[in-house]
This record gives structure tokens, C-alpha cells and sequence, in this order.
């Protein structure tokens, strides 16, 4: 196998491109630098493909190991020809070549291998070969007792585990079987007896079918979860009870076998049936439902992924003196200032809701603390009591004007596991745990970046049934996001915590804090350069973290940008023939923008990387997050019961699943709006129309106090009262058996909102 026109093909690129990126990855390159830095010798690969492209090239190297592997071990038994060897190279999955394989594969005894050491094999061929013979007279001349072939029963016995192991060891039978299966299949979850009651939860699927390929990611685990809490049976069905089945069929065919009325036909048919049964049909049941997991868990890493993404790089609101609060009842609120680099100031514990009631003491101490470091800013966490404390905040604000404070209501996730974590003890060793969390909430609004890098991005609940997935793939997906993000945004070397220097191409935890304590000896940084006196920062990790690297107020203008130090030159080349200095370069766009990359170029760079250096210099260090803004949480509404039907609310969108997409509204409980209505147009993927970060307007459809859900929709004109039937791509999964469910409003009931959310 060609790997790099293996992988050209898949990404729509030249295997020239693939050749190129493998070098640099290899050489230990990543993959920020590699699409930011490297252009011209890859051709332009971005960090998408080349993500991509790392997966696929680790995926077709193991598979070229196994492939050695399988090659020897068959080799070593002396049964490798030139057409098993031919058939082994052109294997283009890990699954092809191990149905390949699987004969030859080293094994326990089996039936089929005793009845061969009995010397039934020939029984079997000929039977096969000549279904004109009689079975049993033919079986007659096998039956040997000193070999344990005792009768003719026996030797038939014998022969047949003999032939239903070779079918079902046929590599091209299995492949169209698992294929056949895969597209005609279907799904079907029982109640296991008994557990109606402890499994509630899963009382959509209490009867439920659905065709095993059409069943979306978030439905596949939920079903998977409910079988692994022992309240659904799942079953792999095809076709109608009673009616025949088609495999058997296919595996009869596949070796010429049918019912023409000679001798040994039955017994064949029979065989055929029982290989069916008894050996393909339970070892594709579970490699499909395998494969249904494995695809609906790479699913839902994705959603999880994309949302974190959208999440890390969400509007900061900048550097601003900014109080935090986590709110609280019984144990009071959490106070914490911090100054504009993020820096506490101060911390306090006030008791404003029940039972204590110091709401008058508790405006008192905010405002004292709000005059003394002049704060801008004030960060709400939405958790229990945050309505509450946004009611209190607001007549903080409205007692004192003077003060200039805006407040925002933020997302908590994740806050408590900082402030219980090693890292938020090493950062505030004296400082409480819960007032840690205050300081957590305060700085993800100034800088939701920076602050959310520091909790394991699983903690931060953006993903579908993100404990269900396989967590060693989850955690490398969404490390990756974290550093594509991170290096997209860039760090100020002196500003930056461990955490986030860490998460910078070429850096890692050591080096991150290595640069620290260089920082806290040294004082600031007034170059790039000065990063080499850095213990175990060499050359090579300078060339990958460098770009990244941003030096506010240094000796060096352009260590503030995102040009790479080896292409300074390139801006030199551009000053001495515009006559200009670099300060006058610096944000002119108009003289930038009459500049031809072209003229600028030499051997090393091309016209991507002077293109991209030109935009740099007209906006130097620039954020690519968009501006910051956020809902305004209406007055009076906090809580489910003051929810009403045709509402309109500004909210927050907090996660975005393939069903839709959740909003914090203010009352404690995020509301879904179901993928129907999004949008007066057809929706594909949800994320077409919203992010996590987004601020939208929703009306409420309806509202299960109960339950605690919300349906929602944004699509402000749609009557709740209208029943819409559903577009058949929108259509419910039929349920029970087999029979579909009345149309329901599109968007007018919780029950079609959540029916079609099912498992969330």
C-alpha cells in the first residue's frame, strides 16, 4: 500500500503534499507550526487536513505492521501462496485483513479441527464437491472407533463442523455478509424484565426498532448504556420473525449449494443454515454492534470536540478588574477581585439569600470592594442561587452608578474540578477551595482561554455522553483542539500562566515551567531570543513555539505579531524598499495593502508565508475571537415555574449536540431546541446555524416542571398551537413494532422535541 496516495486520495491533495507534511511530523514538527509556518513545503495543507492526516497516516502504519505480521505468521506455516499473498497486500482495512487472516489465525482445538485429525476432511470435500452422494453411505466408509468417529452420525457430525468453519472463515462471504447486514439490519431494545422501574430514564426504548445504519450517534449510546445498566436487551435483527432469512441464503450460494433434489442437498442446506446460526451470525452481531459504538463514540468526539472549540474561543471581555461570584445559599457567596492580568486581589464570603438574609451588609462589602480596586467588570457563575446574585449584582449597580460596573452571568462548568485540582492548590496554597472558584469565574470572562486550559477539557460538560466514548481517544481529540486553539490566539510570554504556555507548539509542562520561574527571576522577557536562556529550551523548540510566542512593549516590534523570527528578514526586505520604518508599517493597511507578496519572496519563502506576513503587520498580534458580548437574562423569570408558553428570551447556547442545540435561559436548566427549529430552512448539522458561545433568541414551546426540561425553538413565528407534521427526514424513529407513530408538531410539544433527542 502507497500510504501518501492513500491519504492524497482521502484528502483531495498530491501525494507530494502527504510526502512533504509526513517529513515535518515525523521530524517532530507540530501541527500548529507546521499549517501556520510551513506552507510552501506543504503545499498549503491547513490544520484540519493535517489533523487528518496525522490520524489516518497512525491508522494505515499500524495497519502495515499487522499486515508484515499476518504475511510472516502465515509464511512460518508454510500455507502462504501468491494469491492469499496478493489478496493480504491489497488490503485496505484493518477488518479486510483480519477476515483474511482468520483462518490461518493460531487457535484453541476445534470440532472442525478434531473431526480433521479423525480424517473426516475428505468426507466434507466430497460432499460438498458431489452433492449427488449419498451422505450416509458415503459416511459409512469414515466411521472409525479407534479414531472417535463411533457411527455414521458421528462422521456426518464431524463433517459438517468441518464445512461450517470453513464458511464461515470465508473472507469474501463475511465481507458481503457484514455489509448486507449493515445496510438491512435493525435494531431492536426490550425491557429486561423487571426493570421498568430502576430504568425510567430509558423508557423510550423500553420497545424499540430502528435500521442499524440510520441510528444517529447520540441514540446508539444511549441504547448501549441502558443494555450496560442492565435495562435493555439489544437485538440484531433481520427481516420479519418466521421469514426467511437471506444470509443463509447468501452463505449457500456463495458455495454452490442448493435444493436440486440430489442426495447429499438437505444435509448441505442444513449445514449452510447451521454455519448461519450457530458461527457467522453471533461473531457479525457483535462485530456490528461494535462497529455501530465505534462509529457513534468517533460521533460524538466530534460534537464534543466542535463545541469545545467553539467554547475556547468564545469573545473574551479583555483585560478589565473583574470580581467574580459563585453564588451560593446556605454557604454563602464567593467573592474574588482579580486585576486586569488576572491577578487575586481579594476574596471574601457573603451571606445575602436564605437563611442568613444579609442582603443590606452584602451590597455594602461589594461596593467597598468595587470602589477600593476599581472594578469594571462583574462575573456571575450560573450555578444554584446565580439568579438570585444577578438580581442582588443588579441593585448593586443600580445604588451606585458611579461605580460604571457591568455584570454578566458565565458558565461555572468546570470550576469546582479547578479548585479542588493540584494545579489550583500550587497557584493559591492559602487560599480556600470554594473561594478558588471565584477567582476561576472571574477570569474565564476576562480571558475564557486562558482560564478554561487549566481544567481537563472533559470536566468543561460541552459532549454528548462524553463517560461512555473511549476516553483515550476522547482525550487526544480534544488536546488537540486545545492546542490548535491556544496557538491560533497566541501567548504573551509574560503574562501567560504554565498552563496555557504548555499548550503552545513544542512546548510542554516542564518547559512551560521553566519559562515561568525564568520570568519570576529575570523579570519580563524583551525578546524572542532571550526564550533560548531558558533551561531546555533549545533551537529546535524555540523554531516550533517561537510564532506563537507573543512580547508585548519589547525591544522588538515584531515579537508582538505573529511573524516567525526567521522570516524577519522578509520584513527587512520590505522596509528597505518602502524607506519606511517599522513603526510607521506597523497598522498601515493602506500602504500594506499596495504591497505584492511576490516582489518580497526568495528560496525559503514563498507567497503564502509574505502574504501572511503583510496581514500580520496590519494588524499585529490581532485576536481572531470574535467581539464580546452576551445575553441579557429577562427580569422575573429565574425558574422553571415562572417559564410561560410564547415567551421570548434572550439566552446563551451551552452545548450543541446533532440533535440540536441546549440554551441557558436563567432558570437553572437549559432548554433545548431541537435540530426542526433551528431555522425556517432544513438543518442538516446544528452547527450550521449555532455555536456553543452563541448569543440567540428563543421562544418557549413548553415546559415539563416535572422533568425539568424546556422546549424551545428559534423560530420566533412558530404557533405551539400548530401541528406541523414532521418532514420525513425529520420523521421519529418507528417505534414499538415497527409500526410509525402519529405526526406531532414539528416543534409544539416536548414530547416531539425530546422523542427525537432520545437518551440526552
Amino acid at each position: 500500500m502507497n500510504i501518501a496516495q492513500t491519504i492524497a486520495t482521502e484528502l483531495g491533495v498530491r501525494p507530494a503534499q502527504v510526502d512533504a507534511a509526513t517529513r515535518l511530523l515525523d521530524e517532530g514538527a507540530t501541527v500548529p507550526f507546521v499549517a501556520r509556518y510551513r506552507k510552501e513545503v506543504t503545499g498549503g495543507l491547513d490544520d484540519t487536513q493535517l489533523r487528518r492526516l496525522e490520524e489516518r497516516l497512525g491508522y494505515l502504519r499500524e495497519l502495515e505492521e499487522r499486515r508484515a505480521a499476518v504475511l510472516r505468521s502465515i509464511d512460518e506455516q508454510g500455507r502462504l501462496d501468491e494469491a492469499l499473498r496478493a489478496d493480504i497486500l491489497a488490503a485496505d482495512t484493518k477488518q479486510r485483513l483480519e477476515d483474511l487472516y482468520l483462518p490461518y489465525k493460531p487457535r484453541r482445538r476445534t470440532k472442525a479441527q478434531i473431526a480433521r485429525e479423525a480424517g473426516l476432511a475428505p468426507l466434507a470435500e466430497t460432499l460438498l464437491a458431489d452433492p449427488a452422494q449419498d451422505p450416509e453411505r458415503l459416511a459409512a466408509g469414515f466411521v472409525a472407533a479407534d479414531r472417535g468417529v463411533a457411527d455414521v452420525k458421528a462422521a456426518l457430525d464431524g463433517a459438517r463442523q468441518i464445512l461450517m468453519e470453513r464458511f464461515a472463515e470465508d473472507a469474501e462471504l463475511l465481507g458481503r455478509l457484514r455489509e448486507y447486514l449493515w445496510e438491512h439490519g435493525v435494531l431492536r431494545a426490550t425491557l429486561v424484565d423487571g426493570q421498568a422501574e430502576a430504568g425510567a430514564k430509558f423508557a423510550d426504548y423500553f420497545d424499540f426498532a430502528e435500521s442499524l445504519k440510520k441510528i444517529p450517534s447520540h441514540r446508539a449510546l444511549a441504547l448501549f448504556r441502558g443494555r450496560n445498566e442492565g435495562v435493555l436487551n439489544l437485538a440484531l435483527e433481520l427481516g420479519a420473525p418466521g421469514t426467511v432469512n437471506p444470509c443463509e441464503g447468501m452463505v449457500a450460494a456463495r458455495f454452490g449449494i442448493a435444493a436440486q433434489g440430489r442426495a447429499a442437498d438437505a444435509w448441505l442446506v442444513e449445514t449452510a443454515r447451521w454455519a448461519w446460526r450457530v458461527k457467522i451470525q453471533t461473531h457479525l452481531d457483535l462485530e456490528l454492534k461494535a462497529r455501530l459504538r465505534a462509529d457513534a463514540e468517533d460521533e460524538a468526539i466530534k460534537v464534543f470536540a466542535r463545541n469545545l472549540h467553539d467554547l475556547l474561543l468564545a469573545a473574551p471581555a479583555g483585560p478589565r478588574v473583574t470580581l467574580g461570584l459563585d453564588p451560593g445559599l446556605r454557604t454563602g457567596v464567593k467573592v474574588a477581585v482579580v486585576d486586569t492580568t488576572g491577578k487575586l486581589l481579594a476574596t471574601d464570603t457573603l451571606y445575602p439569600h436564605v437563611p442568613h438574609q444579609q442582603w443590606d451588609r452584602t451590597l455594602a462589602a461589594l461596593a467597598t470592594l468595587c470602589r477600593t480596586h476599581r472594578v469594571e467588570l462583574i462575573s456571575i457563575g450560573n450555578g444554584t442561587a446565580s439568579r438570585e446574585t444577578d438580581r442582588l449584582v443588579a441593585e448593586l449597580m443600580q445604588r451606585h452608578p458611579e461605580l460604571g460596573l457591568s455584570k454578566l452571568v458565565v458558565s461555572e462548568a468546570g470550576a469546582s474540578v479547578y479548585s479542588a485540582s493540584e494545579l489550583a492548590a500550587q497557584e493559591f496554597p492559602q487560599l480556600d477551595v470554594s473561594l478558588r472558584g471565584a477567582v476561576s469565574i472571574a477570569r474565564r470572562l476576562q480571558d475564557p482561554l486562558a482560564e478554561l486550559v487549566k481544567i481537563d477539557p472533559k470536566a468543561i460538560g460541552v459532549g454528548q455522553y462524553q463517560h461512555d466514548v473511549d476516553q483515550g481517544g476522547l482525550a487526544r481529540t480534544l488536546d488537540a483542539v486545545v492546542e490548535d486553539c491556544v496557538n491560533a490566539v497566541g501567548v504573551d510570554v509574560n503574562t501567560a500562566s504554565a498552563p496555557l504556555l504548555a499548550r503552545v507548539a513544542g512546548l510542554n509542562t516542564t518547559l512551560a515551567r521553566n519559562i515561568v520561574d525564568y520570568r519570576d527571576q529575570h523579570g519580563a522577557f524583551r525578546n524572542r531570543r532571550e526564550l533560548l536562556k531558558v533551561a531546555r529550551l533549545g533551537e529546535r523548540t524555540f523554531e516550533q513555539a517561537a510564532g506563537f510566542l507573543r512580547i508585548n512593549g519589547g525591544s522588538n516590534p515584531l515579537d508582538r505579531s505573529a511573524v516567525h523570527p526567521e522570516a524577519y528578514p522578509v520584513v527587512e526586505r520590505i522596509l528597505k524598499r518602502s524607506g519606511r520604518g517599522i513603526d510607521a508599517v506597523l497598522g498601515d493597511a493602506a500602504f500594506l495593502k499596495t504591497l505584492k507578496p511576490e516582489t518580497f519572496t526568495d528560496e525559503r519563502f514563498g507567497v503564502p508565508t509574505v502574504r501572511d506576513i503583510l496581514l500580520e503587520l496590519e494588524k499585529p498580534g490581532r485576536d481572531p475571537r470574535p467581539e464580546f458580548r452576551t445575553a441579557v437574562f429577562r427580569e422575573g423569570v429565574e425558574e422553571l415555574k415562572d417559564l410561560r408558553p410564547d415567551m421570548i428570551l434572550e439566552g446563551v447556547v451551552t452545548n450543541v449536540a446533532n440533535f440540536g442545540a441546549f440554551v441557558d435561559i436563567g432558570v437553572h436548566q437549559d432548554g433545548l431546541v431541537h435540530i426542526s427549529c433551528l431555522s425556517d430552512r432544513f438543518v442538516k448539522d446544528p452547527r450550521e446555524v449555532v455555536k456553543a458561545g452563541d448569543v440567540v433568541k428563543v421562544k418557549v414551546l413548553e415546559v415539563d416542571v416535572k422533568r425539568r426540561r424546556i422546549a424551545l425553538t428559534m423560530r420566533l413565528a412558530d404557533d405551539r398551537r400548530e401541528r406541523v407534521a414532521p418532514t420525513p427526514r425529520e420523521a421519529p424513529p418507528r417505534a414499538g413494532k415497527g409500526a410509525a407513530p402519529p405526526a406531532k408538531p414539528a416543534g409544539g410539544s416536548l414530547a416531539d422535541a425530546f422523542a427525537r433527542a432520545k437518551g440526552k
